[in-house]
Protein backbone atom coordinates (compact mmCIF):
# COMPACT_ATOMS: atom_id res chain seq x y z
CA UNK A 1 0.00 0.00 0.00
CA UNK A 2 1.13 3.53 -0.69
CA UNK A 3 1.56 5.92 2.21
CA UNK A 4 -1.76 7.72 1.68
CA UNK A 5 -3.57 4.38 1.90
CA UNK A 6 -1.59 3.33 4.97
CA UNK A 7 -2.77 6.48 6.77
CA UNK A 8 -6.26 5.01 6.66
CA UNK A 9 -5.63 1.26 6.59
CA UNK A 10 -2.14 0.90 8.10
CA UNK A 11 -3.20 0.06 11.65
CA UNK A 12 -6.25 -1.52 13.29
CA UNK A 13 -9.24 0.01 11.50
CA UNK A 14 -12.14 -2.29 12.33
CA UNK A 15 -13.46 -3.09 15.80
CA UNK A 16 -13.60 -6.94 15.79
CA UNK A 17 -16.57 -7.06 18.16
CA UNK A 18 -18.93 -4.64 16.42
CA UNK A 19 -17.48 -4.00 12.96
CA UNK A 20 -17.20 -0.28 13.75
CA UNK A 21 -14.96 1.58 11.29
CA UNK A 22 -12.43 2.52 13.91
CA UNK A 23 -11.06 1.42 17.27
CA UNK A 24 -13.38 2.71 20.01
CA UNK A 25 -12.32 4.77 23.01
CA UNK A 26 -11.44 2.33 25.78
CA UNK A 27 -11.97 4.76 28.65
CA UNK A 28 -10.96 2.08 31.14
CA UNK A 29 -8.29 2.14 33.86
CA UNK A 30 -8.05 -1.55 34.76
CA UNK A 31 -8.85 -5.01 33.33
CA UNK A 32 -10.16 -8.20 34.91
CA UNK A 33 -7.73 -11.13 35.01
CA UNK A 34 -8.75 -14.79 34.94
CA UNK A 35 -5.48 -16.47 35.95
CA UNK A 36 -3.00 -15.85 38.74
CA UNK A 37 -0.23 -17.34 36.63
CA UNK A 38 -0.95 -15.69 33.28
CA UNK A 39 -2.27 -12.15 33.08
CA UNK A 40 -4.03 -11.00 29.93
CA UNK A 41 -2.56 -8.57 27.40
CA UNK A 42 -4.02 -5.61 29.29
CA UNK A 43 -3.94 -5.12 33.04
CA UNK A 44 -3.60 -1.40 33.85
CA UNK A 45 -4.08 1.49 31.42
CA UNK A 46 -0.92 3.36 32.43
CA UNK A 47 0.94 0.57 30.67
CA UNK A 48 -1.35 -0.42 27.80
CA UNK A 49 -4.64 0.69 26.30
CA UNK A 50 -6.22 -0.69 23.08
CA UNK A 51 -7.00 2.76 21.65
CA UNK A 52 -3.45 4.01 22.27
CA UNK A 53 -2.06 0.78 20.87
CA UNK A 54 -4.00 1.23 17.61
CA UNK A 55 -2.54 4.73 17.23
CA UNK A 56 0.97 3.49 17.96
CA UNK A 57 0.68 0.74 15.37
CA UNK A 58 -0.50 3.22 12.75
CA UNK A 59 2.37 5.67 13.27
CA UNK A 60 4.95 2.86 13.40
CA UNK A 61 3.72 1.73 9.97
CA UNK A 62 3.90 5.27 8.55
CA UNK A 63 7.43 5.91 9.86
CA UNK A 64 8.67 2.46 8.87
CA UNK A 65 9.49 1.60 12.47
CA UNK A 66 9.17 -1.56 14.53
CA UNK A 67 7.56 0.28 17.44
CA UNK A 68 5.93 3.60 18.27
CA UNK A 69 5.19 4.87 21.75
CA UNK A 70 2.48 7.51 22.27
CA UNK A 71 3.00 10.12 24.98
CA UNK A 72 0.96 12.77 26.76
CA UNK A 73 2.87 15.55 24.92
CA UNK A 74 5.73 16.11 22.53
CA UNK A 75 7.95 17.11 25.45
CA UNK A 76 7.00 13.90 27.27
CA UNK A 77 8.19 11.96 24.21
CA UNK A 78 11.44 13.94 24.03
CA UNK A 79 12.20 13.81 27.76
CA UNK A 80 11.37 10.13 28.14
CA UNK A 81 13.51 9.21 25.13
CA UNK A 82 16.43 11.25 26.48
CA UNK A 83 16.29 9.22 29.68
CA UNK A 84 17.95 6.33 27.87
CA UNK A 85 21.14 8.32 28.50
CA UNK A 86 22.96 8.25 31.83
CA UNK A 87 24.92 10.66 34.06
CA UNK A 88 28.25 11.42 32.42
CA UNK A 89 26.87 11.08 28.89
CA UNK A 90 27.16 13.92 26.40
CA UNK A 91 24.91 14.93 23.48
CA UNK A 92 25.53 17.02 20.36
CA UNK A 93 22.40 19.08 19.62
CA UNK A 94 21.41 21.38 16.76
CA UNK A 95 21.71 24.95 17.95
CA UNK A 96 18.21 26.23 17.11
CA UNK A 97 16.44 23.25 18.64
CA UNK A 98 12.85 23.81 19.86
CA UNK A 99 12.86 25.95 23.01
CA UNK A 100 11.25 23.28 25.18
CA UNK A 101 13.97 20.80 24.23
CA UNK A 102 16.64 23.43 24.91
CA UNK A 103 15.12 24.10 28.33
CA UNK A 104 14.96 20.45 29.40
CA UNK A 105 18.49 19.78 28.15
CA UNK A 106 20.11 22.89 29.61
CA UNK A 107 18.34 23.07 32.98
CA UNK A 108 17.15 19.55 33.90
CA UNK A 109 19.27 16.95 32.12
CA UNK A 110 22.39 19.02 32.79
CA UNK A 111 21.54 18.80 36.49
CA UNK A 112 21.33 15.03 36.11
CA UNK A 113 24.84 14.96 34.64
CA UNK A 114 23.82 14.62 30.97
CA UNK A 115 25.46 17.52 29.14
CA UNK A 116 24.89 19.01 25.69
CA UNK A 117 26.87 20.98 23.14
CA UNK A 118 24.78 23.06 20.74
CA UNK A 119 26.19 23.38 17.21
CA UNK A 120 25.15 24.54 13.76
CA UNK A 121 24.03 21.15 12.48
CA UNK A 122 23.94 22.35 8.88
CA UNK A 123 27.73 22.02 9.11
CA UNK A 124 28.61 18.33 9.44
CA UNK A 125 32.18 19.20 10.43
CA UNK A 126 30.77 21.13 13.40
CA UNK A 127 28.82 18.05 14.51
CA UNK A 128 31.89 15.84 14.32
CA UNK A 129 34.13 18.40 15.99
CA UNK A 130 31.79 18.53 19.02
CA UNK A 131 31.96 14.77 19.64
CA UNK A 132 33.82 13.75 22.79
CA UNK A 133 34.77 10.35 24.20
CA UNK A 134 31.67 10.54 26.44
CA UNK A 135 29.30 11.54 23.60
CA UNK A 136 26.44 9.09 23.24
CA UNK A 137 23.91 10.80 20.96
CA UNK A 138 23.17 13.40 18.30
CA UNK A 139 19.86 15.28 18.58
CA UNK A 140 18.57 17.00 15.44
CA UNK A 141 15.63 18.87 13.96
CA UNK A 142 15.34 19.25 10.22
CA UNK A 143 13.80 21.54 9.19
CA UNK A 144 14.64 23.23 12.47
CA UNK A 145 12.33 25.38 14.55
CA UNK A 146 12.05 28.32 13.89
CA UNK A 147 14.70 29.07 11.25
CA UNK A 148 13.97 26.08 8.98
CA UNK A 149 17.64 25.13 8.78
CA UNK A 150 18.36 21.83 7.05
CA UNK A 151 20.63 19.08 8.34
CA UNK A 152 21.96 16.41 6.00
CA UNK A 153 20.52 13.36 7.77
CA UNK A 154 22.51 10.82 5.76
CA UNK A 155 25.72 12.69 6.57
CA UNK A 156 24.81 12.96 10.27
CA UNK A 157 24.00 9.24 10.40
CA UNK A 158 27.37 8.40 8.85
CA UNK A 159 29.09 10.42 11.60
CA UNK A 160 26.98 8.77 14.29
CA UNK A 161 27.80 5.27 13.04
CA UNK A 162 31.53 5.99 12.94
CA UNK A 163 31.37 6.97 16.61
CA UNK A 164 28.74 4.48 17.80
CA UNK A 165 26.14 7.16 18.62
CA UNK A 166 22.34 7.18 18.74
CA UNK A 167 20.70 9.65 16.36
CA UNK A 168 17.44 11.31 17.47
CA UNK A 169 15.45 13.44 15.00
CA UNK A 170 12.44 15.65 15.68
CA UNK A 171 10.23 15.14 12.60
CA UNK A 172 7.29 17.30 13.72
CA UNK A 173 7.38 19.79 10.82
CA UNK A 174 7.56 17.11 8.12
CA UNK A 175 5.48 14.20 9.48
CA UNK A 176 6.11 10.73 8.00
CA UNK A 177 4.14 11.79 4.92
CA UNK A 178 7.03 14.03 3.85
CA UNK A 179 10.12 12.67 5.64
CA UNK A 180 11.02 9.32 7.20
CA UNK A 181 14.32 9.60 9.08
CA UNK A 182 14.36 5.90 10.05
CA UNK A 183 14.68 5.06 6.35
CA UNK A 184 17.77 7.30 6.26
CA UNK A 185 19.39 5.40 9.14
CA UNK A 186 18.33 7.45 12.18
CA UNK A 187 17.53 5.59 15.40
CA UNK A 188 14.73 7.53 17.12
CA UNK A 189 12.12 9.75 15.46
CA UNK A 190 10.24 12.18 17.70
CA UNK A 191 7.00 14.07 17.07
CA UNK A 192 4.82 16.61 18.71
CA UNK A 193 1.68 14.91 17.46
CA UNK A 194 -0.22 17.97 18.68
CA UNK A 195 0.75 19.56 15.39
CA UNK A 196 0.18 18.12 11.90
CA UNK A 197 -0.43 14.50 12.89
CA UNK A 198 -3.54 15.40 14.87
CA UNK A 199 -4.07 18.53 12.81
CA UNK A 200 -7.10 20.06 14.51
CA UNK A 201 -5.67 22.00 17.49
CA UNK A 202 -7.62 19.93 19.99
CA UNK A 203 -5.10 17.37 21.33
CA UNK A 204 -1.74 17.46 23.12
CA UNK A 205 0.32 14.35 22.29
CA UNK A 206 3.77 13.13 21.31
CA UNK A 207 5.47 10.10 19.77
CA UNK A 208 8.77 8.27 19.71
CA UNK A 209 9.35 5.76 16.90
CA UNK A 210 12.23 3.30 16.59
CA UNK A 211 13.36 0.60 14.21
CA UNK A 212 15.38 -1.40 16.74
CA UNK A 213 13.11 -3.43 19.03
CA UNK A 214 15.57 -3.39 21.91
CA UNK A 215 15.78 0.41 21.85
CA UNK A 216 12.00 0.58 21.75
CA UNK A 217 11.75 -1.64 24.81
CA UNK A 218 14.14 0.66 26.72
CA UNK A 219 11.97 3.69 26.00
CA UNK A 220 8.81 1.72 26.74
CA UNK A 221 10.17 0.73 30.16
CA UNK A 222 10.81 4.37 31.07
CA UNK A 223 7.41 5.44 29.72
CA UNK A 224 5.62 2.92 31.90
CA UNK A 225 7.76 3.74 34.95
CA UNK A 226 7.12 7.48 34.65
CA UNK A 227 3.50 7.20 33.50
CA UNK A 228 3.82 9.46 30.46
CA UNK A 229 1.53 7.50 28.12
CA UNK A 230 -1.25 9.10 26.06
CA UNK A 231 -4.88 8.80 27.17
CA UNK A 232 -7.54 6.98 25.10
CA UNK A 233 -9.62 10.04 24.16
CA UNK A 234 -6.60 11.86 22.73
CA UNK A 235 -5.46 8.67 21.01
CA UNK A 236 -8.85 8.35 19.30
CA UNK A 237 -8.82 11.96 18.12
CA UNK A 238 -5.30 11.66 16.74
CA UNK A 239 -6.22 8.50 14.85
CA UNK A 240 -9.04 10.52 13.30
CA UNK A 241 -6.64 13.32 12.35
CA UNK A 242 -4.08 11.06 10.70
CA UNK A 243 -6.66 9.84 8.18
CA UNK A 244 -6.70 13.28 6.53
CA UNK A 245 -2.96 14.01 6.90
CA UNK A 246 -2.18 13.71 3.19
CA UNK A 247 -4.93 15.99 1.93
CA UNK A 248 -4.24 18.54 4.67
CA UNK A 249 -0.50 18.61 4.03
CA UNK A 250 -0.91 18.77 0.26
CA UNK A 251 -3.21 21.80 0.43
CA UNK A 252 -1.26 23.55 3.18
CA UNK A 253 2.01 23.12 1.25
CA UNK A 254 0.43 24.56 -1.86
CA UNK A 255 -0.83 27.55 0.12
CA UNK A 256 2.53 27.98 1.82
CA UNK A 257 4.45 28.22 -1.43
CA UNK A 258 2.07 30.92 -2.66
CA UNK A 259 2.41 32.97 0.52
CA UNK A 260 6.18 32.54 0.95
CA UNK A 261 6.77 33.61 -2.65
CA UNK A 262 4.56 36.67 -2.16
CA UNK A 263 6.29 37.64 1.08
CA UNK A 264 9.72 37.56 -0.59
CA UNK A 265 8.65 40.57 -2.62
CA UNK A 266 7.00 42.51 0.21
CA UNK A 267 8.72 45.77 1.10
CA UNK A 268 8.45 45.11 4.87
CA UNK A 269 10.03 41.63 4.66
CA UNK A 270 13.80 41.30 4.83
CA UNK A 271 14.15 37.49 4.76
CA UNK A 272 12.01 34.38 4.22
CA UNK A 273 13.16 31.00 5.60
CA UNK A 274 11.45 28.18 3.72
CA UNK A 275 13.11 25.10 2.18
CA UNK A 276 10.62 25.16 -0.67
CA UNK A 277 12.30 28.26 -2.10
CA UNK A 278 15.20 27.61 -4.46
CA UNK A 279 17.42 30.20 -2.78
CA UNK A 280 17.16 28.51 0.64
CA UNK A 281 20.68 27.28 1.57
CA UNK A 282 19.37 23.82 2.41
CA UNK A 283 17.09 23.50 -0.63
CA UNK A 284 19.03 20.74 -2.42
CA UNK A 285 19.75 18.66 0.67
CA UNK A 286 16.13 18.87 1.82
CA UNK A 287 14.84 17.87 -1.62
CA UNK A 288 17.06 14.79 -1.47
CA UNK A 289 15.74 13.55 1.88
CA UNK A 290 12.12 14.73 1.99
CA UNK A 291 9.09 14.61 -0.29
CA UNK A 292 8.07 18.23 0.19
CA UNK A 293 8.95 21.47 2.02
CA UNK A 294 6.09 21.38 4.51
CA UNK A 295 3.64 24.05 5.63
CA UNK A 296 5.66 26.04 8.18
CA UNK A 297 8.10 28.84 7.48
CA UNK A 298 9.48 31.93 9.16
CA UNK A 299 10.23 35.41 7.95
CA UNK A 300 11.78 38.61 9.23
CA UNK A 301 10.41 42.13 9.04
CA UNK A 302 12.25 45.43 8.86
CA UNK A 303 11.40 46.55 12.41
CA UNK A 304 9.96 45.40 15.71
CA UNK A 305 7.11 47.89 15.21
CA UNK A 306 6.11 46.24 11.93
CA UNK A 307 6.36 42.82 13.60
CA UNK A 308 4.12 43.87 16.47
CA UNK A 309 1.61 45.39 14.07
CA UNK A 310 1.52 42.16 12.04
CA UNK A 311 1.09 39.87 15.04
CA UNK A 312 -1.66 41.94 16.60
CA UNK A 313 -3.37 42.85 13.34
CA UNK A 314 -4.04 39.54 11.61
CA UNK A 315 -7.67 38.48 11.50
CA UNK A 316 -7.45 35.04 9.84
CA UNK A 317 -4.03 33.82 10.98
CA UNK A 318 -4.39 33.36 14.73
CA UNK A 319 -1.64 34.89 16.86
CA UNK A 320 -1.05 31.83 19.02
CA UNK A 321 1.35 29.17 20.23
CA UNK A 322 1.63 25.91 18.25
CA UNK A 323 1.25 25.02 14.58
CA UNK A 324 -0.08 22.38 12.24
CA UNK A 325 -3.82 22.99 12.57
CA UNK A 326 -6.40 23.40 9.83
CA UNK A 327 -6.33 27.11 10.69
CA UNK A 328 -3.29 29.29 10.02
CA UNK A 329 -1.30 30.18 13.14
CA UNK A 330 1.24 33.00 13.36
CA UNK A 331 3.72 32.84 16.23
CA UNK A 332 6.44 34.97 17.76
CA UNK A 333 9.38 32.65 18.58
CA UNK A 334 11.23 35.17 20.79
CA UNK A 335 8.36 35.18 23.29
CA UNK A 336 6.65 31.87 22.53
CA UNK A 337 8.44 28.72 21.38
CA UNK A 338 11.90 30.02 22.36
CA UNK A 339 11.05 32.25 25.31
CA UNK A 340 13.01 29.88 27.59
CA UNK A 341 16.19 30.51 25.58
CA UNK A 342 18.24 33.41 27.04
CA UNK A 343 18.05 36.61 24.97
CA UNK A 344 21.75 36.58 24.07
CA UNK A 345 21.47 32.96 22.95
CA UNK A 346 18.44 33.77 20.80
CA UNK A 347 20.34 36.60 19.11
CA UNK A 348 23.34 34.36 18.51
CA UNK A 349 21.11 31.73 16.92
CA UNK A 350 19.37 34.32 14.70
CA UNK A 351 16.04 34.28 16.54
CA UNK A 352 15.56 38.02 16.44
CA UNK A 353 12.81 40.27 17.76
CA UNK A 354 11.54 40.75 14.20
CA UNK A 355 11.22 37.05 13.35
CA UNK A 356 7.76 35.50 13.02
CA UNK A 357 6.75 31.92 12.21
CA UNK A 358 3.71 31.08 10.12
CA UNK A 359 1.97 27.71 9.99
CA UNK A 360 -0.27 27.85 6.94
CA UNK A 361 -3.68 26.21 7.19
CA UNK A 362 -6.46 25.39 4.75
CA UNK A 363 -7.92 28.84 4.17
CA UNK A 364 -7.94 30.28 0.67
CA UNK A 365 -4.39 31.59 0.09
CA UNK A 366 -5.67 34.81 -1.46
CA UNK A 367 -7.56 35.57 1.75
CA UNK A 368 -4.47 34.84 3.83
CA UNK A 369 -2.31 37.08 1.67
CA UNK A 370 -4.84 39.91 1.96
CA UNK A 371 -4.95 39.41 5.73
CA UNK A 372 -1.14 39.58 6.08
CA UNK A 373 -0.97 42.57 3.76
CA UNK A 374 -3.49 44.64 5.72
CA UNK A 375 -1.84 43.72 9.00
CA UNK A 376 1.59 44.89 7.82
CA UNK A 377 0.10 48.08 6.47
Amino acid sequence: MKLATRMIHGGPTIDPQTGALGVPIYQISTYRQTSVDHFGKYDYARGDNPTREALEETIAVLEGGSRCLAFSSGMAAISTSLLIFSPGDHLVVCDDVYGGAYRVLSTIFSRLGITSTFVDATDLTAIEAAIRPETKGIYLETPSNPLLKITDLRGAVAIARRHGLITLVDNTFMTPYLQRPLELGCDIVLHSGTKFLNGHSDVICGFAVVKDAGLGQRIRYIQNAFGTGLGPQDSFLTLRGIKTLKVRMDQSQQNTMRIATWLKEHKRVTAVHYPGLADHPGYTIHAGQADGPGAVFSFELDSFEATKRLLEGTKLAAFAVSLGGVESIISYPARMSHASVPAEERQRKGITDSLVRLSVGLEDPDDLIADLDQAMG
